[in-house]
């Protein structure tokens, strides 16, 4: 039986307690979970790419069926790279459901052997972004609610440099 692989893919930037919901309990459902960093070239993060997949690696190192990973390009390619089965995608709201319907739609329609599967956000992160975090570690502001140790330390960090 071929093993069920998950892809939970993001910019992550950085991974905050929500996206380790989604991933944790995704973890439950698969045989195996690939968290993907996609890493945009267009954008400007705070974190490298090799940053947040490093912080996501110390955030999950206890979930054994959890590997961290990157990549660039369409994501359906990469899904069928790593002979996923399905795209992971932690839903908030219905504004994040709106634009993940259409990404589902493209990737259904690029392979009809991935499905999207969707899973809610615990109700204590729904308002939870990593925009939002980094706003308030800009503003020095206590995240440690928000993100996981090792993430508000590197956040410190990144924002005392600034100073």
């Amino acid at each position: 039986m071929r093993e069920k692989i998950g892809i939970i893919p993001g910019s992550f930037d950085p991974v905050t307690k929500g996206h380790l919901d989604i991933i944790t309990r995704a973890s439950g459902l698969f045989d195996k979970v690939i968290v993907s960093v996609l890493n945009n070239r267009t954008k400007n993060p705070l974190f490298s790419a090799e940053e947040r997949v490093k912080l996501i690696e110390k955030t999950v190192e206890s979930l054994d069926n959890v590997e961290v990973d990157q990549f660039d390009g369409l994501l359906i390619d990469y899904v069928r790279q790593k002979n996923a089965k399905a795209i992971i995608k932690g839903l908030r709201a219905v504004s994040d459901f709106e634009y993940e319907l259409q990404m589902a739609s493209i990737n259904q329609k690029l392979d009809k052997q991935v499905e999207t599967v969707f899973m809610m956000t615990s109700p204590e992160y729904a308002y939870l972004s990593s925009s939002i975090v980094k706003e308030l570690a800009k503003y020095h502001a206590h995240t440690q609610d928000l993100v996981p140790e090792c993430v508000e330390d590197a956040l410190n960090k990144k924002f005392n440099k600034e100073l």
